[in-house]
């Protein structure tokens, strides 16, 4: 009985699963991408803490982006375009489900009534 000849093309890594160079490459991203909110943070470099939270925020979402990147291998190619499919799905529902929250809580801010502490006292 003759054994089927092993297929070794699949021993090897490709760019779909992502190489040891991507790894690095994506692991120094991140490490740097830690660092700087941390030292704007500590160091108290931008004296608005408004724009210090802009800034870190906004260094989170570059993250995101290199973790999908790097380390999920997310990209238009990948999977015939599904995964960035569903990435797309998933962002505009989560852009939906915050800006109704924060509407709905808005709404409910401005429309409740005021209580002072008068009233509060007569309260069981």
């Amino acid at each position: 009985m003759s054994q089927p000849a092993h297929d070794h093309s699949h021993d090897h890594h490709d760019d779909a699963h992502g190489s040891m160079q991507g790894y690095v490459i994506g692991f120094v991203l991140s490490v740097i991408l830690t660092a700087i909110p941390f030292w704007l943070v500590m160091e108290k470099v931008i004296s608005s803490s408004a724009m210090t939270v802009f800034v870190v925020l906004s260094i989170a979402a570059v993250q995101i982006v290199v973790h999908m990147i790097f380390f999920l291998h997310m990209n238009s190619k990948s999977e015939g375009g599904w995964t960035m499919l569903a990435l797309i799905f998933t962002v505009v529902l989560l852009v939906i489900m915050l800006a109704g929250s924060l509407w709905v809580m808005n709404h409910l801010n401005t429309n409740m009534m005021p209580m002072s502490a008068h009233d509060m006292s007569n309260m069981p």
